[in-house]
């Protein structure tokens, strides 16, 4: 990818380098580009996925999922069918965060309406909405941490100062600005610029499993603040997976009826998605539906 990116710092997150782990040093020694070109990058990938990061999220399964070509989605974003939104040309590199469909809820401009420009929609809280929409969705609380990782030079680096939008549909399976039940909430959507360490972190609720679709949340990544105002200036586009043990428990709970069900007819391999591979998008959870969960996902561009 042509690199137009911001400066990277180092990601020490409290760590010496010696508390990192092969996945922190291999990078570092050789070179993230050139360690997946060797030996077709297999070996070296397996074993950074077996080191995974200090937080416990696989830094990268490179060279384990099939890349999508360049302009084509994953299918259908959300119910309904279709995958909506604009066409990507977004080139993809080994190792890096798939490319996805946006789906056709995702108000980014591509698809009708734009909240990136309306004032309020840079937020950690995601569960309410802001401006003139006062609504509050309800569900299982959940944490969501990106931590978005710059694969472009010879070593991983944080994304410092980057930018991602979030969204996903609320326990209904229903999306806001969109549903006709909840067309003028914008809720459970939101931007946050990532740290030094390249992390963002949201509230939310755990989204529906609606007919179709593996449970899952949007985001896409910009390289600022300022650029995060249209589709056209996104440097990624991709999507989270949820595990299936989690979205069980979630599910058994009063308002996510429905989704018990959804979930029996779906699975991530057959999903159109995710059903191409879905090692760098599957997200760890951990917590209780007493407590909330947080869900971790890292997000190399």
């Amino acid at each position: 990818m042509t690199d137009h990116r911001p400066d990277h710092r180092p990601d020490t997150d409290g760590l010496e380098d010696h508390d990192l782990g092969l996945s922190h040093d291999l990078p570092r020694i050789l070179g993230r580009r050139r360690i997946l070109g060797l030996a077709g990058g297999v070996g070296v990938a397996a074993a950074l996925v077996a080191c995974g990061t200090d937080d416990g999220v696989d830094l990268t399964a490179a060279g384990q999922r099939p890349e999508p070509p360049a302009g084509v989605g994953g299918g259908p974003g959300g119910p309904g069918g279709g995958s909506g939104g604009a066409a990507s040309d977004v080139e993809v590199a080994e190792g890096e965060i798939p490319e996805e469909t946006a789906g056709p809820y995702p108000g980014d401009g591509s698809n009708g309406a734009n909240v990136l420009t309306e004032s309020g929609v840079v937020r950690s809280d995601l569960t309410t909405s802001f401006g003139s929409a006062s609504g509050t969705a309800e569900g299982v609380p959940v944490t969501i941490r990106l931590r978005v990782q710059d694969l472009s030079g010879e070593n991983v680096a944080p994304l410092a100062g980057a930018a991602v939008y979030l969204w996903h549909c609320d326990r209904d399976g229903e999306y806001s600005m969109y549903s006709e039940s909840i067309a003028e909430e914008n809720y459970l959507r939101g931007v946050q610029e990532t740290d030094a360490a390249g992390r963002v972190e949201f509230t939310s609720i755990f989204p529906a499993c609606y007919d179709g679709r593996w449970p899952h949340m949007h985001f896409e990544v910009y390289s600022s603040l300022a650029s995060a105002t249209t589709y056209s200036n996104k440097m990624r586009t991709s999507q989270l997976a949820l595990p299936e043990d989690v979205c069980r428990e979630v599910y058994a709970t009063e308002g996510y009826e429905q989704s018990v069900t959804n979930l029996e007819r779906v699975t991530l391999d057959s999903d159109n998605v995710f059903s191409d591979g879905h090692s760098l998008q599957l997200a760890r959870a951990t917590g209780s539906v007493e407590e909330g969960y947080v869900v971790s996902l890292n997000v190399p561009v």
